[in-house]
């Protein structure tokens, strides 16, 4: 009976044994003593409806908590309300059809489970379920009774969570874990069980790993992408262009390990093009190694881009092809997809042309080391280069940067931060990234290849992704203007603004104490900027036609657009054909979500790097400046680091204040103590957070003072008598102090 019950597929009940033993009534007694000692041996469980399955097996359907994606890229879940003492089965979600195609960590689901090889089962979803307990990211604490609390890493996360020792999977003291809250109320303690141990103690080292599990970003290789990127080997010029003896050239960070652009230049030998250049862009030729539907286009897709931590990157792809076989590296022959372009002396793109190609790189080059070849320092590696690449290079660039300022592409002047980061993981500084012509002239080169990658695209009638940046809400112009008028400085009607319009501001305000805050207002007026499968133009770049082509180790959406060029221009089978065009639409969607999934995990990081290196300075004073007013207090930005925090409302000169959103002010009702964005401000720091990021200050020093009658306007205009304005309901305005600004409309 027990070898029945453990072949059978199923479970199997009473009926069903007394079927296939054929139990006569004489039998019923001894055969229900035997299913009971069976039972008491453990041997056998009873499930539901009564029927019974070999020890420890599932039933056929359960409900399942998705909780992980394994290193093969599989969505493994647990049993929901799991509380045998023995750790849960293993069990992979097939979520291939299209209809469960949206299940993700966290989601519950109904599924058919089946079981397979060494006691794992493959679980089929029937449908998904609403409610699942709620998953929390947290550091485990020790407590005198033997149990857990897990102190949540999301700042807006305010109870920690108990969890037994039964459930605590045998996390430690300073363990990141995912735990599941099984009970949580304002008036009872949380209460939940640890479904993942995530990283051993020491959270200094695990700063990045609670972003990367809190957002969600794989991080792990499957197998068989692994497979295919060793596999991968060196490419024979066979058809293509040799481009070997051009001397294109790599410009680069310092920092940088991944090599996916090239430039060169020459001038245009053209007599009908006098003054003008011919360039060539060559990227790496990524879609010759990743071919759609492949392990490796699966698991890049799903990445969508590489995200960038100040201690570690998590690629798009494996490093054989990110650091090897797709990276420009010096003096190593490369498959490369090449661009050549034609531009006048004013800088206007007359013609291009895409070729499939075979490259040798002349060198590696910095940013630092061409700009400083250029102002005449060069070394020994840039000083053979200068008569030959360099000073072509900004001979180009001078053009590109003409046409740039003759379009009105949108100028804005906001600092990068850099994070220095130790050999052990910690934090140790900050510097202010530097902006020199070298990283303007890389990045006009990129702008211009990716427009006529936007423009054959469009003549060719091909399918293809574009990088959409729409002009901004006219009701965030409306309100630009009016604290621009504040200030004395016109801004053109909502209905007519263009990105030049924009520049005219920031060039009158450039001499204004208060130019970093009007950047900064700037940028927040504009639109985010996405994929789409439709060309839509770039308001920031003031370009009708644009699409990103230039970086396909690091985006999925370049890779998409050099299989449309390689199909539509006919230069090789690996591109996409007319009829076998992808749904570019849930691509676009995708990719667009995976960009803003990892620019907001980079952001935290940061932050809590930040909160990990100010740890040790509580109760220092800083120089800071306002970057935002709330009804609940300041944001401050601390000038020598950047790092952000929160000034409590209540940490201010006691009075009642008021927000007056129109001129971004915080005012004082009694004593006329005045806070605006772009202040000068001294702060002391009082909370440092590395877990959560979050930094809190007390107020030093006062900034200005000023008559009551000119504080009124904006959108605040004014309070009804008697209102405590600390209880007004009042919309937060300019959160953030502008990190990563680029990116939101590049």
């Amino acid at each position: 009976m027990l070898s029945f019950i453990q072949g059978s597929p199923n479970q199997v009940g009473k009926r069903e044994l007394v079927r296939a033993f054929q139990v006569s009534s004489a039998d019923r007694p001894a055969f229900k003593a035997l299913l009971r000692e069976l039972e008491d041996e453990g041997t056998i469980d009873r499930g539901r409806r009564r029927k019974f399955s070999e020890k420890g097996r599932l039933p056929n359907v359960v409900i399942l908590d998705a909780i992980r994606i394994d290193a093969d890229g599989d969505l493994v879940g647990h049993p929901a309300g799991w509380e045998e003492k023995a750790p849960p089965p293993l069990i992979y979600i097939d979520v291939k059809t299209e209809k469960q195609s949206a299940l993700a960590i966290g989601d519950r689901v109904l599924a058919r489970v089946t079981p397979i090889e060494d006691g794992a089962y493959q679980a089929i979803p029937i449908r998904k379920l609403p409610g699942g307990p709620r998953q929390i990211l947290g550091i485990c604490e020790h407590t005198e009774n033997g149990n857990l609390l897990v102190k949540p890493v999301d700042r807006r996360e305010r109870q920690t969570i108990t969890v037994t020792k039964a459930q605590s999977q045998g996390a430690n003291h300073g363990e990141l874990v995912l735990v599941a809250v099984e009970q949580s109320s304002r008036k009872r303690a949380a209460i939940g069980n640890i479904v993942e141990r995530i990283h051993d103690a020491g959270i200094e080292k695990a700063l990045s790993l609670i972003a990367i599990h809190s957002h969600g970003i794989p991080h792990e290789w499957p197998t068989a992408a692994l497979e295919q990127a060793e596999a991968c080997t060196s490419v024979k010029l066979g058809k293509r262009t040799d481009l070997r003896e051009t001397p294109l050239v790599t410009i680069d960070g310092e920092d940088a390990r991944d090599f996916d652009d090239a430039v060169w230049a020459e001038a245009d030998p053209d007599s009908e093009n006098v003054g003008g250049w011919h360039l060539i862009v060559a990227i790496a030729d990524v879609a010759h190694y990743v071919h759609a539907g492949s392990p490796l286009d699966r698991v890049a897709y799903e990445r969508g881009n590489s995200t960038y931590f100040p201690d570690r990157v998590v690629p798009m792809l494996p490093e054989a092809l990110s650091n090897g076989w797709c990276s420009l590296r010096p003096k190593e022959d490369r498959p490369c997809l090449a661009v050549h372009l034609w531009i006048s002396k004013k800088g206007r793109l007359k013609r291009h042309k895409f070729d499939r190609a075979l490259m040798k790189s002349a060198a590696r080059l910095t940013y630092e080391q061409v700009q400083a070849a250029h102002d005449g320092s060069p070394d020994d590696t840039t000083e053979p280069l200068i008569e030959t690449v360099i000073e072509p290079l900004f001979g180009a660039y001078r053009c590109l940067e003409k046409a740039r300022r003759k379009r009105g592409a949108l100028a804005l002047d906001l600092p990068e931060r850099k994070i220095i980061v130790g050999s052990d993981g910690l934090m140790t500084g900050v510097v202010k990234r530097p902006r020199w012509p070298s990283h303007e002239l890389i990045e006009e080169f990129m702008i211009l290849a990716n427009v006529a990658a936007a423009q054959t695209l469009l003549r060719k009638h091909a399918p293809g992704l574009y990088r959409v940046h729409e002009p901004p809400d006219p009701e965030r112009v409306a309100d630009l203007r009016k604290a621009l008028g504040s200030m004395n400085i016109p801004l053109n009607p909502p209905s007519s603004v263009h990105a030049r319009d924009f520049n005219h501001v920031l060039d009158v305000a450039k001499d204004n104490p208060a130019a970093n805050l009007i950047n900064m207002m700037i940028l927040r007026t504009q639109s985010q900027a996405r994929y789409e499968p439709d060309n839509l133009g770039h308001f920031g770049l003031a370009l009708p036609q644009y699409t990103h082509f230039t970086s396909p180790i690091r985006r999925y959406s370049d890779l998409i657009v050099h299989r449309c060029l390689i199909g539509k221009l006919g230069l090789g089978d690996d591109g996409i054909e007319t009829e076998a065009i992808p749904d570019l639409r849930d691509i676009s969607d995708h990719i667009s979500m995976t960009e803003r999934r990892s620019a907001a995990a980079e952001r935290e990081t940061v932050d809590r790097f930040t909160a990990a290196f100010l740890e040790d300075s509580v109760g220092a004073t800083f120089e800071a400046v306002v970057n935002g007013v709330s009804r609940f207090g300041l944001f401050v930005s601390v000038t020598d680091s950047g790092a952000d925090g929160i000034l409590p409302i209540k940490r201010l000169p006691n009075d009642y204040y008021e927000v007056f959103e129109g001129t971004h002010t915080l005012a004082g009702r009694n004593n006329g103590q005045v806070f605006s964005v772009g202040d000068p401000i001294t702060v002391r720091l009082t909370d440092a957070d590395p877990m959560t990021g979050s930094l809190a200050f007390d107020y030093v020093d006062h900034t200005s003072l000023i008559p009551k009658t000119q504080r009124r306007g904006g959108r605040g205009g004014k309070q009804r008598k008697g209102r405590n304005p600390r209880t007004q309901s009042k919309r937060t305005a300019n959160k953030g102090s502008g990190r990563q600004a680029h990116k939101k409309i590049k």
